[in-house]
């Protein structure tokens, strides 16, 4: 599937674009951006390599995901650099369709009693290496990319944590079990 996430408190859409960071790592920028048309908010969900999982299986609690902006191909990626604006840790985006490393993959985590994720369900993503939750808050950049605000990894889960798919193409869920 393609989607783009929305951060459930702000709206703004995960967002990323080939400017990098000018402190941290030096990686692609990863923001909340307001806008609703703006191709840079894309991203597509895969299942990790040799995960076992194909186009189209169902994502439920605890799959590990990972997530591949459309636009530049890299992959969303999480480290313990500091983030820009309120030091917590940086959220960027790294690699290709041919280098990814552990640091690009997140452990979906679906809010209530449903385990499937589907288009109305928020969901939470933990970043595997570090353990933090995709953030977003208030925060917003006032150089390079002004008014877009801050997206990081925080240790502790709170509902600014909380993300929905806005828009999308989506597959058909495989819900049958392989045998």
């Amino acid at each position: 599937s393609v989607l783009k996430l929305m951060h459930d408190r702000t709206k703004f859409r995960l967002h990323s674009h080939d400017v990098p960071y000018g402190s941290g790592s030096g990686q692609q920028s990863v923001t909340g951006f307001g806008g609703v048309d703006d191709a840079n908010s894309y991203w597509i969900v895969k299942a990790p390599k040799d995960s076992g999982s194909q186009q189209g299986d169902a994502v439920t609690d605890g799959s590990v995901i990972k997530l591949q902006h459309m636009r530049t191909r890299r992959w969303l990626h999480s480290h313990l650099h500091r983030s820009p604006i309120s030091g917590n840790l940086e959220v960027s985006c790294f690699g290709s369709d041919d280098e990814s490393d552990t640091g690009d993959l997140w452990m979906l985590e679906t809010e209530g009693k449903r385990r499937l994720w589907t288009r109305d369900q928020k969901v939470r993503f933990q970043h595997v290496d570090t353990g933090s939750f995709l953030h977003s808050h208030d925060k917003k950049y006032t150089h390079i990319v002004d008014g877009q605000q801050e997206v990081c990894g925080v240790m502790k889960k709170t509902s600014d944590n909380l993300w929905l798919v806005a828009e999308g193409v989506y597959l058909p869920a495989n819900t049958k079990a392989s045998s």
